[in-house]
C-alpha cells in the first residue's frame, strides 16, 4: 500500500491552539470594514450568511463541555436546535456586533472538542465564510498540512474519511499525500475542503478521483 501520509512531528495543544489563534486574527482582520451587503452574502453552509457564520465560529469558542451538555438537555438533545440557539446568542443586533465578539474569543481556548477539531472548525467556516466574498488567505503549510491529516483519517464532527477512502490524495504546495486509488491532486486547502463535503473546491482539484470526490461531496 502507497500511504506516505505525511508524519510531521506531533502537535501538542499548545501549538495547536497558536495556530488556531492565529487563523481566527487573521479571518477578524479579512472581515474587518466589510459593507452590510458582503456581511449578508451566502456562505458555503446552505442557509447561513457569512455574518451568521462567523457568529457559529464565535459559539464554538465560547462552549465548555459543560455549557454544552447544559444546551443539549434544554433543547431535548436536539443537536442541530442548540447549534442553532448558540448562534442566534452571538449573532448581535449588527455586523459590527458580530465582529466585535468574535474578536473577543480569539484568543480563546474554550472548547467542548478535540483541539484539532477546532482546528477545522476555523480553518474551515472560515473559507466557508471567505470563498463566496472571493478572499484569498495563505495558510502556513504546518497548519494545513495538519487538518489534511486530521480529516484524512476522522469523520468526528464532520464525515471526511469517508470521503476520501479509496482514492489517493496528492497536495502539489506541500508534502501532504495519503491514500491509494484513483489520484486526487492539488492545493492542501482544496483537499480539506472537498473531504469536508464542499464541492466548490473540487473545481480546483485534478486527477481521475475527483468526480468520485464531488459525487461524496454532494451526496454524504
Amino acid at each position: 500500500m502507497n500511504d506516505r501520509n505525511t508524519r510531521s512531528r506531533p502537535h501538542n495543544r499548545a501549538r495547536l491552539w497558536r495556530m488556531i489563534h492565529a487563523e481566527r486574527a487573521a479571518l477578524a482582520a479579512d472581515l474587518a470594514g466589510r459593507s452590510d451587503e458582503e456581511w449578508e452574502t451566502p456562505s458555503l453552509c446552505e442557509g447561513l450568511s457569512v455574518r451568521e457564520v462567523l457568529a457559529h465560529i464565535t459559539a464554538g469558542a465560547s462552549l465548555g463541555p459543560a455549557r454544552w451538555m447544559a444546551g443539549v438537555i434544554k433543547c431535548r438533545f436536539d443537536f442541530d436546535k442548540q447549534v442553532a440557539m448558540r448562534l442566534a446568542e452571538q449573532l448581535g443586533q449588527s455586523a459590527e456586533e458580530t465582529l466585535r465578539r468574535f474578536n473577543r474569543v480569539v484568543t480563546s481556548t474554550t472548547t467542548a472538542n478535540p483541539v484539532k477539531a477546532m482546528l477545522g472548525e476555523t480553518v474551515v467556516h472560515g473559507e466557508d465564510i471567505r470563498r463566496p466574498l472571493r478572499i484569498r488567505h495563505a495558510y502556513p503549510t504546518e497548519t494545513i498540512t495538519a487538518l489534511a491529516e486530521y480529516y484524512r483519517s476522522s469523520d468526528f464532527v464532520v464525515v471526511a474519511k469517508k470521503r476520501a477512502v479509496g482514492l489517493r490524495l496528492v497536495a502539489d504546495d506541500g508534502p501532504f499525500e495519503a491514500g491509494e486509488g484513483p489520484l486526487v491532486s492539488g492545493p492542501t486547502l482544496a483537499l480539506v475542503m472537498a473531504m469536508t463535503g464542499r464541492a466548490v473546491f473540487c473545481d480546483d482539484l485534478e486527477g481521475d478521483g475527483v468526480s468520485t470526490l464531488r459525487e461524496r461531496c454532494n451526496s454524504m
